[in-house]
């Protein structure tokens, strides 16, 4: 992925339906966030996979791993025990008939459960793989700074262009489409601040330029 290539891929049983079917991988996430961190594109949608769905073309299937069935603990047969209260004069039986061991096994100790025990098939799990997500949220942001006003869009995190110059007039215009007289209210005053500020400069211009004139026209002409 980091030249830019995106792979071919072929789903696995594990990815259930569409087992045998080949995808592109379009990115890859962080593994430590979720299980299913591989983004595959298979026809229109795009879809995350954890990496065991998953096989480069060529290469046999992966099959989805048994459970490991614990083993029952080896009958113990207990131990004999002792008749100190049978009289002397009596006539013992042989010790070996004294305990008999249990048919039975003793119960398993817990066992730490298989990764993965549903089937690779089930419809649940088919169909949570081909859930097909939606566009990326769009934003379009107009933004006035330094004295002038500029739009700017983005599609989730990604930046779509630059931020593009608007004439005063038409950022005016974008907002009282909004049909929101907050909005246009403040818009209002920053262009009706603007429209001050450049009066005034105006002004003083016209004072320089007059003052420029008056002395052009004392100095006398030499020819």
């Amino acid at each position: 992925m980091s030249s830019g290539r995106r792979p071919k891929v072929v789903f696995t049983a594990a990815a259930g339906q569409i087992a045998g079917q080949t995808g592109q991988v379009t990115a890859v996430g962080d593994p430590t966030a979720a299980d299913e961190y591989i983004s595959v594109r298979f026809g229109r949608d795009k879809l995350e996979f954890a990496p065991g769905d998953l096989q480069l073309p060529g290469k046999a299937p992966r099959r989805p791993a048994k459970p490991s069935t614990p083993k029952p603990a080896s009958p113990k047969p207990a131990a004999a025990q002792p008749d100190v209260a049978r009289p002397a004069a009596a006539t013992a039986k042989p010790a070996a008939t004294a305990a008999v061991p249990s048919a039975k096994p003793a119960a398993p100790v817990d066992a730490a459960p298989a990764a993965d025990t549903k089937p690779a098939g089930s419809p649940r799990a088919a169909g949570r793989r081909t859930k097909a997500k939606g566009p990326a949220e769009l934003s379009v942001t107009l933004t006035w700074q330094d004295g002038d006003w500029s739009v700017q869009a983005h599609r989730g995190s990604r930046a779509l262009a630059k931020p593009a110059p608007v004439r005063a007039v038409d950022a005016l215009k974008m907002v009282e489409l909004l049909d929101t007289p907050a909005v246009t209210d403040a818009v209002g005053e920053i262009v009706a601040a603007a429209r001050d500020a450049a009066a005034e400069r105006a002004e003083q211009l016209r004072r320089e330029l007059a003052e420029v004139e008056a002395r052009l026209a004392e100095l006398p002409q030499i020819d």
